[in-house]
């Protein structure tokens, strides 16, 4: 089964956060790809403990670069997801295969990885001013819960 959404961490530092997003992605059917160098190790117990041992339910490729990701997923589009974007991202409109792109957390996504994509698909969640930024979890599950909303859910069965 093609996943619906692909979850892309570029060089992510954070094992919980981490953890929480394979989490995110089991729950979701969701792709998650983590692009190294990583922050930690795969198997660090801080992780495991924010997945709760999800990791077994969720698809997850780890990629040397991003390019490598690139040719294995052959995503349909790319939005970069920062602090940085001009679009909000509840304004985006997704569809099937897209790859939502995040950065690692103490110094989000490099501007030539946000400037590879069109300004529509460069994403923003807004915030009040003089504020850095969300966590990470957070962000990727506010725009990843969108997008899936605009896809009706696809997947998730009737409640």
């Amino acid at each position: 089964m093609e996943p619906m959404f692909h979850i892309v961490l570029y060089q992510p530092e954070i094992p919980p956060n981490t953890g929480n997003i394979i989490r995110l992605c089991a729950n979701s059917g969701a792709t998650l790809h983590l692009i190294r160098p990583l922050g930690f190790e795969l198997d660090d117990s801080r992780m495991r403990r924010a997945g709760l041992d999800y990791r077994e339910f969720a698809r997850m490729q780890v990629h040397e670069r991003f390019d490598d990701f690139i040719l294995a997923a052959q995503p349909q589009r790319l939005f970069t997801c920062s602090t940085r974007g001009r679009t909000r991202y509840s304004d985006a409109r997704y569809a099937a295969g897209d790859a939502l792109v995040f950065g690692p957390e103490t110094r989000g996504l490099p501007m030539e990885l946000i400037n590879a994509v069109p300004p529509e698909q460069r994403l923003r969640i807004p915030m009040l001013p003089n504020n850095r930024s969300l966590n990470l979890s957070n962000a990727v599950a506010i725009i990843l819960y969108e997008a899936w909303r605009q896809r009706d859910f696809a997947g998730a069965g009737e409640i």
